[in-house]
């Protein structure tokens, strides 16, 4: 199965991040999103494509102050909850 996933817009509230965070923190969501797609797959309702005008994320649980790394990883684990077969 091939999965293209596109996400326009992201927004994270209350992190103050410089340039180089921000590309971190989108490099961690791609791997992290992609890992866990390739390893448990999308809902049975998104297996057939479309386009999904938002999605519900799960929770985002990290510390005083995460690293760009485990942000980005906790909001591809999050995103995944409202997208992915979590059986």
């Amino acid at each position: 199965m091939n999965i293209r996933l596109h996400i326009e817009r992201l927004i994270v509230d209350g992190f103050n991040m410089q340039r180089a965070d921000v590309r971190a923190v989108k490099s961690a969501v791609q791997t992290e999103l992609g890992r866990l797609l390739t390893d448990n797959g999308l809902q049975h309702e998104l297996q057939q494509g479309g386009a999904v005008p938002q999605v519900k994320a799960g929770s985002l649980q990290v510390g005083v102050k995460p690293s760009p790394r485990q942000l980005g990883t906790q909001i591809a684990r999050s995103v995944y909850q409202g997208i992915g077969n979590t059986k």
